[in-house]
């Protein structure tokens, strides 16, 4: 299932092999370059056992931290990574440096919504009283967490939108009338070796109305859109193809995209094309 990833990340966070015993023996190793979610994290060593109990680099750090990959990729939030490694891979000192309580709040308030985007709670592991407090010695966040750029928007969860084979000409005039944007875009589907399907966007996005879109966040935040929203995307495009869509929306009050529309754009659809067409002239 496109959202399998969750259930494992959650169930590898909620169940780890062994509670985390400060007083315990500890080693150093080196961060393995196939661990990916780590990689450039910003340190080269990391503590076994790990903050979540796992102690065995080969059978469950690497393969587990896999889990989270998917979930970083949203870009739920810019020190989730830094937060998760902290407990995944933490950092070899001569004191053990959890995150800070803000830090995990910070984390939580942004990523927390792209598990429940897929019924997933946070886990329980990650429950933010368990860490520190800012006083303490620990991993706290950058200094400011505007990590939004204002007037810049952003993918979050929402309900999936109407697709709509083979629509008339007006149907789609309607639709970038009564929508902040239209824009072109291929949407890919590929597997990686996990099993799990993965989204793309596949080359440029093309706009029919801008509306609020920027051209140099648009293809990214389309990409944003679709791996927050994996039950969405998985009943837009079939596996291993491009599926070139039509795509309107609007922005709302808080920023956030809403996909309203998806036109899929198949060879035999003349009426897309003369909608286009006709929408450079055309008066709503």
């Amino acid at each position: 299932m496109a959202v399998l990833f969750f259930a494992v990340a959650l169930l590898t966070a909620a169940c780890p092999s062994a509670a985390f015993d400060m007083g315990q023996s500890t080693r150093c190793v080196t961060i393995p370059n196939r661990m990916k979610v780590c990689k450039d994290v910003g340190y080269s060593e990391m503590r076994l056992p790990n903050f979540l109990g796992h102690s065995n680099l080969e059978v469950e750090v690497v393969p587990r931290s896999e889990d989270w990959r998917p979930l970083l990729q949203t870009g739920c939030h810019p020190q989730a990574q830094t937060f998760l490694c902290s407990l995944i891979a933490p950092v070899c000192l001569d004191t053990f440096i959890r995150p800070c309580r803000s830090l995990c709040v910070a984390v939580r308030d942004s990523c927390a919504p792209v598990l429940a985007c897929q019924g997933h709670p946070w886990p329980a592991a990650l429950d933010c009283d368990r860490f520190p407090a800012e006083e303490d010695m620990c991993l706290s966040p950058h200094a400011k967490l505007n990590y939004f750029t204002k007037g810049v928007p952003k993918a979050s969860c929402q309900s999936c939108p109407s697709v709509e084979e083979a629509p008339a000409v007006k149907t789609v005039l309607d639709s970038f009338c009564q929508h902040d944007f239209a824009v072109t875009a291929k949407l890919h589907r590929r597997r990686n070796p996990a099993g799990e399907p993965e989204y793309e966007i596949d080359g440029r996005v093309e706009f029919i109305r801008q509306g609020p879109l920027l051209p140099y966040d648009t293809q990214h935040l389309l990409q944003q859109w679709l791996l927050i929203n994996l039950g969405c995307a998985n009943g837009l495009v079939r596996p291993g193809r491009s599926q070139l869509c039509v795509l309107t929306g609007s922005v709302r009050h808080d920023g956030t995209l809403a996909l309203a529309r998806v036109f899929p754009w198949n060879k035999k659809d003349a009426s897309i094309a003369v909608a286009t067409r006709k929408w450079k002239h055309h008066r709503c």
